[in-house]
């Protein structure tokens, strides 16, 4: 799931993931944080969620992906989109 709040100028975007889903640490990576593993890792909320908080420039598009402990790679079914091999949101 993804949680947006547009600011002037930039849109602060929070990737949601369940806490099973998977059962291990994982981190959001994309072109805003050059593709760097544990950049942004996920953090567990009261919920029962774990999330991470991203300010990005508004009006953009950024390309993103999850990577999960033991190199597996996934994408948010809640993007606004897919290019064959990435997520992508519009900000």
């Amino acid at each position: 799931m993804l949680e947006r709040v547009r600011h002037q100028g930039s849109t602060q975007v929070t990737f949601v993931l369940p806490a099973e889903h998977p059962c291990c640490d994982v981190s959001v990576v994309g072109d805003f944080n050059d593709w760097q593993p544990g950049a942004h890792p996920l953090s567990p909320r009261k919920n029962g969620t774990r999330s991470v908080t991203v300010a990005l420039p508004a009006e953009s598009r950024v390309h993103f992906r999850y990577l999960a402990h033991g190199d597996y790679w996934f994408d948010d079914d809640q993007a606004d989109g897919h290019d064959g091999t990435n997520s992508y949101l519009h900000t």
